[in-house]
């Protein structure tokens, strides 16, 4: 029997290579995307269209209300988002995040039968956020196998974070070998309603390096 898995989803870079991994492993994916109050909504347009191409059998969009409590530049248009980088963990951190988005593919996890959730989370070529490193990633696991039916019934839930030891440059490889089409993700934090990318934000000089160190033509469509 075919092994179903919850997938987050972002419409990144990232996000889908994890998505063609765990198509490649086999598999049953059930995609979860979040419109959680970020400055735009290109990334889950993104978002759609890749499940629609990874033909995934179930994509859920879940709105959440981040924006209501801000503290982040991609929830809160008075704090802007920085064009160079930042020391410590940077404005564009969004509080509690990944916490969030893992607690409720875990309710979903458990509706429907999946034992694995996958995240594209990244603990080398990353902009410090806390939530995003191996210690955050096994806690979270210990939590999931405490705080569920499945769990203390004797079901593993196991956390997959296949790119946490991966800089962008071999994220891309892997992507590029899984036959990932990148042109198809937006990664930008200040990208327009068209998609297209800032080019100077965090998130775009690292996509920017990896396709360059990488040797792929870079695909992102730029303002």
């Amino acid at each position: 029997m075919q092994k179903k898995a919850i997938i987050l989803l972002s419409g990144g870079l990232d996000s889908i290579t994890v998505l063609a991994k765990a198509k490649q492993q086999g598999y049953q994916c059930y995609a979860l995307s979040y419109d959680y109050g970020q400055r735009h909504n290109a990334e889950l347009d993104a978002s759609k269209k890749i499940a629609q191409n990874y033909q995934v059998e179930m994509h859920k969009v879940i709105n959440l209300g981040l924006g209501d409590i801000g503290g982040s530049a991609l929830t809160d248009d008075h704090i802007a988002v920085p064009d160079t980088p930042q020391q410590g963990i940077p404005v564009t951190y969004v509080p509690a995040r990944n916490t969030v988005f893992l607690s409720i593919a875990l309710g979903w996890a458990e509706v429907i039968g999946a034992y694995d959730i996958f995240i594209g989370v990244n603990a080398v070529d990353y902009s410090g956020y806390p939530d995003c490193r191996p210690a955050f990633i096994e806690a979270f696991q210990r939590l999931a196998n405490l705080a569920t039916k499945a769990g203390v019934e004797g079901t593993e839930i196991k956390i997959h974070a296949p790119l946490i030891q991966l800089s962008k440059t071999e994220i891309i490889k892997q992507g590029i070998a899984l036959g990932v089409d990148y042109k198809a993700t937006v990664s930008c934090y200040s990208a327009d309603k068209q998609g297209r990318a800032c080019g100077v934000c965090d998130a775009c000089r690292l996509r920017k390096i990896g396709f360059k160190e990488a040797q792929v033509e870079d695909p992102t469509r730029y303002q």
